[in-house]
């Protein structure tokens, strides 16, 4: 566990930017993610009709994107303690939304991404985040087994 540790610390290291402006590193990270991998934008019914063109200004990406990231910024703070934080959210995410765990694989890596670009996130600190991520999907998946999802 010492290594997760340091992991956390080194993403939280730069934390701070994206803490700052979380609808605006919000609607980044979620435009990247529906550019780059465009089947993910169907998991999101209330943003389906909206062009690539249209998604940067759209309030609704960047307010979900917003509430995505200050999740993330709980869980890394909770540095690994994050059962209560995580529990609802694998509830929500495998009964009412059915998201596949490998979304959050995805989400998670363009995160890092956006953060290396604009919030001073070097290789080791991407790495880092994968690495944190990696424990929390693991925990996800173990929920989602609970509760018979299979995402």
């Amino acid at each position: 566990m010492v290594m997760i540790m340091a992991d956390f610390d080194l993403v939280l290291k730069c934390w701070g930017p994206v803490e700052a402006d979380y609808a605006g590193y919000g609607s980044l990270v979620l435009t990247r993610l529906f550019v780059e991998h465009p089947d993910t934008q169907k998991l999101f019914p209330k943003f389906t009709g909206i062009t690539q063109g249209d998604m940067a200004a759209d309030a609704g990406i960047s307010a979900h994107g917003a509430t995505v990231l200050r999740k993330l910024g709980e869980l890394l703070k909770a540095k690994g303690s994050h059962a209560a934080i995580l529990k609802p959210l694998a509830n929500s995410h495998a009964t009412k939304h059915k998201i596949p765990l490998n979304n959050f694989r995805l989400i998670a890596e363009v995160i890092g991404n956006v953060m290396g670009e604009k919030a001073g996130l070097d290789a080791a600190g991407q790495q880092a985040l994968r690495n944190v991520m990696a424990v929390v999907v693991a925990d996800m998946e173990a929920d989602y087994k609970e509760l018979g999802f299979t995402g």
